[in-house]
């Protein structure tokens, strides 16, 4: 056979490529868009990279890179354009089109596809995609933070706290409430959406119930998370929830009753009580009086305060009977009150009574022992007139 002789000046090489070229669907059997990675996994903050090359014959045309798909399709990286947490790795190549993805963010998660185009006589059409890469992000919780009732609230009733974190991936956390170091029972976590998302919320709540003894107390909000070497904390004082009223108590030095114008010390401890913040004053029958003397409050070993006051009255008649009052205004709440009276030992005479009077109400003149004393004193001084008399006569 003779060998084959170059047509129109055309060597075979260059006519094979020709008929190639011509061929619908050549370029689709030589082109290969590579994206070889399945998966990957990122920290947010870091820096994920993200493979593409192309190998054979390709159609002129750009290749672009975007993420999700359908309506929520988003280009991510063109070589036209402004992208300023994306680069080319190899810049300007035209079979290598990775990219660089920094300060990745829980939202940048999603599947990530290399497309390439050709020209056509308009816009530019998709050619080729690659087979796709799902990029996932775990990204740290925030710092928790810990709330308390808006108001103060007394011992008793469960009060409730909630501590929150956020922007976190993925959707599993652990949140755990302690007071004072010991493990609370019955909290309440939640985490949101509940559906799937590139990042969750945690919101937990506890019913604490307050005691007079804690002023010194803490509860914390402990949280873990695969993203975490080491639990989040946070805490709360719980002085700032506690308000404790005060107890009074009065008395008097010396101790009722009293004698007429003895001087009369009445005394106020409110003790107990939280927080600091409390006034006292002094009432006689009703009107308040400026004559007690109060100290600073102290501070108890459990953390709540005392406040001492005194009062010093005389004992005169006006004031017999006179009730004497501590009224407390502890942290703006309604006044607590306790009260003592002052008694003499003697009460004074009722005005317009005879002061010879006795205690049941009869004159002593009707005293039948008075009259006998009477009588005898009348008699003797009768015998003794009578002796003299005798006397002078002889």
């Amino acid at each position: 056979m003779a060998p084959s002789t170059p047509v129109s000046g055309l060597s075979l090489p260059c006519l094979v490529l020709l008929l190639l070229l011509e061929i619908p669907g050549a370029e689709a059997q030589e082109f290969q868009l590579l994206q070889p990675q399945g998966a990957v996994s990122v920290s947010a903050g870091e820096t994920v990279t993200l493979t593409c090359s192309q190998t054979g014959l390709a159609p002129a045309g750009p290749v672009r890179w975007f993420k999700d798909s359908g309506s929520g399709r988003r280009l991510v990286y063109a070589d036209a354009g402004s992208f300023p947490r994306v680069t080319r790795a190899v810049s300007g190549s035209d079979t290598d089109f990775t990219i660089r993805i920094s300060d990745t963010r829980p939202e940048d998660a999603g599947v990530y596809h290399c497309v390439k185009f050709k020209k056509g006589s308009g816009a530019d059409e998709e050619f080729r995609s690659g087979s796709g890469t799902a990029v996932s992000v775990s990204a740290r919780p925030s710092a928790p933070s810990v709330s308390g009732p808006p108001s103060r609230a007394e011992p008793g009733p469960p009060v409730t706290f909630t501590c929150t974190s956020g922007g976190f991936s993925p959707r599993d956390i652990t949140v755990t409430w302690l007071k004072n170091g010991a493990k609370l029972p019955d909290s309440q976590t939640q985490v949101l959406p509940a559906h799937e998302s590139v990042s969750y919320n945690v919101s937990s709540t506890v019913g604490v119930s307050l005691t007079r003894g804690d002023a010194r107390s803490q509860l914390t909000c402990q949280i873990e998370h695969s993203t975490l070497p080491a639990p989040l904390h946070a805490t709360y004082k719980l002085s700032d929830a506690l308000r404790v009223p005060p107890r009074l108590q009065v008395g008097t030095v010396p101790a009722v009753p009293v004698a007429l114008n003895t001087s009369v010390t009445f005394t106020c401890r409110a003790e107990g009580f939280y927080p600091k913040d409390a006034s006292l004053t002094w009432l006689e029958n009703g009107n308040e009086t400026n004559l007690g003397k109060s100290s600073a409050p102290s501070e108890n070993a459990d953390g709540t305060y005392t406040l001492q006051s005194s009062l010093e009255v005389k004992a005169t008649e006006q004031r017999s009977q006179s009730m004497f009052t501590c009224r407390v205004v502890h942290d703006s709440q309604p006044p607590v009150n306790a009260s003592a009276m002052l008694r003499l030992s003697q009460p004074p005479a009722e005005p317009g009574k005879d002061p010879t009077s006795s205690a049941g109400g009869q004159s002593l003149f009707s005293s039948p022992a008075l009259w006998i004393g009477l009588f005898l004193e009348k008699v003797l001084t009768a015998t003794f007139l009578l002796f003299l008399f005798l006397r002078n006569k002889e």
